[in-house]
C-alpha cells in the first residue's frame, strides 16, 4: 500500500523514491509485523485464556507434556494478522506472487482454525478429519496448478524441475511437474503441523526456512544475479521476499510467546498455514529441491510418522519409541529444550547447504 500511495510522489519529494527497492520494504516489514506481534500478542493470549481456548495434550503424549494441558492455542491468529497487515503495508499489491500468497495464507490458516475449532469444542484431540484436511488442501493446490498452467512463472522450465549443485541441470517432468506441486504444497503444510510438537520447535525452524527462501527469491528476481548463478529467474519474484521478510517478523514475535515454557502454541491455525505458504512459495521460485533441503527437519518429523505407521500395520511394532520423532528423542532421556535447540541447529547448518548452493554449481 505503501509503495502505491508514497513511489508516485517522488517527483514531488524524493526520498519518496526509496518505497521501490525491494531490500527497504523487506526491512521495513520485518519490523512491522514484528512490532505488531508484541502489540497484539499479549492481546490475543489473554482472551483465549479467558475463552478457555486450551491445548487438549493426548493421553500417549510424554508425561512432561500433561503440564501444558489447558495451555491457549490458535496461537497462529497472532502470525496470520501480524504477517497479512505488514504485506498490505509493505508489498507491491500488485504482485501477483503476493495475491496469491495473500489467499494461501487465509485459506490454510482457515483449515487450521477450523481444526483447532473442533478439536477445542468437543475436546476432541483428533479435530478435524485427516481426509477433509487433505481434501481443503488438494483443492487450493488444484487452483495453483490450473493458474501455473496457463501462466507459468517461467515458460522455458515450466515443467522443469530445477537440480541444485549442478550447472545448468533442469530435470524436464512434463506433467509429472503438477503432481510434484501438489505433493509439495500439501506435503508442506503437513510436515510443519507434524513438526509443531514442542515449544518452539516448528517456529524456529520456520524461521530459518524463511529467511533462506526470502534469499533465494530475492536473488531468482533480478534477472541479472539470477543469470549469474545460473539459477531460473522469475520475473516479479523478488517481490516475494517481502512476503517473506514479513512472516519472519511475525514468526520471530509469535517465538517470544511460545519459547519454552510456552505461553501460547500456534495450533493448526498457523502450522498448516505457515506450511502450506512456504510449500506454495518454493514452487512459485521453482526451488522445490531447496525447500526440501533446507526444510530437512520438517521432512524427517513426517517420514518418521509414515513410518511408524506403515511398519506398525504391517508387524505391529515399531521403529520409534512415539512419533513424529521429536518425541522419540525425549522419551530416550533428552529435555525438551534440548530437543528444540539441536533441531534447531541441523535446520541452520540445512539452510548453510543450501546457500551453498547457489555457487556449488
Amino acid at each position: 500500500m505503501l509503495y502505491h500511495i508514497l513511489y508516485p510522489l517522488s517527483d514531488l519529494f524524493s526520498p519518496f523514491n526509496i518505497f521501490q527497492y525491494i531490500t527497504f520494504r523487506a526491512g521495513g516489514a520485518v519490523l512491522t509485523s514484528l512490532m505488531i506481534s508484541f502489540l497484539i500478542g499479549p492481546y490475543i493470549i489473554r482472551k483465549l485464556k479467558e475463552l478457555k481456548v486450551g491445548q487438549t495434550v493426548r493421553d500417549c503424549a510424554p508425561s512432561n507434556h500433561q503440564c501444558k494441558s489447558g495451555t491457549p492455542t490458535m496461537g497462529g491468529i497472532i502470525i496470520i494478522i501480524s504477517l497479512l497487515l505488514s504485506v498490505l503495508l509493505w508489498a507491491r499489491l500488485d504482485n501477483v506472487y503476493i495475491l496469491w500468497l495473500s489467499a494461501a495464507t487465509l485459506f490454510f490458516g482457515t483449515i487450521g482454525f477450523a481444526d483447532d475449532y473442533l478439536k477445542l469444542t468437543k475436546k476432541n484431540p483428533k479435530g478435524l478429519s485427516g481426509r477433509k484436511k487433505l481434501f481443503w488442501q488438494t483443492i487450493f493446490s488444484l487452483a495453483v496448478i490450473a493458474y501455473l498452467f496457463f501462466h507459468p512463472t517461467n515458460a522455458q522450465f515450466a515443467t522443469s524441475l530445477d537440480i541444485p549443485f549442478a550447472k545448468n541441470c533442469f530435470l524436464p517432468l512434463s506433467y509429472l511437474y503438477f503432481v510434484l506441486i501438489l505433493f509439495v504444497i500439501v506435503g508442506s503444510s503437513n510436515a510443519v503441523n507434524l513438526t509443531d510438537g514442542l515449544d518452539g520447535l516448528a517456529i524456529g525452524n520456520i524461521i530459518v526456512v524463511t529467511l533462506t527462501l526470502a534469499l533465494f527469491a530475492y536473488l531468482i528476481g533480478n534477472f541479472n544475479i539470477s543469470s549469474y548463478l545460473k539459477i531460473i529467474h522469475v520475473s516479479g519474484a523478488g517481490e516475494i521476499s517481502v512476503f517473506l521478510m514479513a512472516m519472519f517478523g511475525a514468526s520471530l514475535g509469535f517465538l517470544w510467546y511460545n519459547a519454552h515454557p510456552a505461553e501460547i502454541f500456534m495450533g493448526d491455525t498457523g502450522s498448516l498455514c505457515l506450511g502450506g505458504v512456504l510449500g506454495l512459495i518454493a514452487v512459485f521460485i521453482k526451488q522445490e529441491l531447496i525447500l526440501f533441503l533446507v526444510g530437512g527437519i520438517f521432512v524427517v518429523e513426517a517420514l518418521s510418522v509414515l513410518i511408524q505407521v506403515a511398519v506398525f500395520k504391517r508387524t505391529k511394532k515399531r521403529v520409534f519409541k512415539m512419533a513424529p520423532i521429536h518425541h522419540h528423542f525425549e522419551l530416550g532421556g533428552l529435555r525438551e529444550t534440548k530437543v528444540t535447540i539441536r533441531f534447531w541447529i541441523i535446520g541452520i547448518i540445512l539452510a548453510i547447504i543450501a546457500i551453498a548452493s547457489l555457487k556449488i554449481r
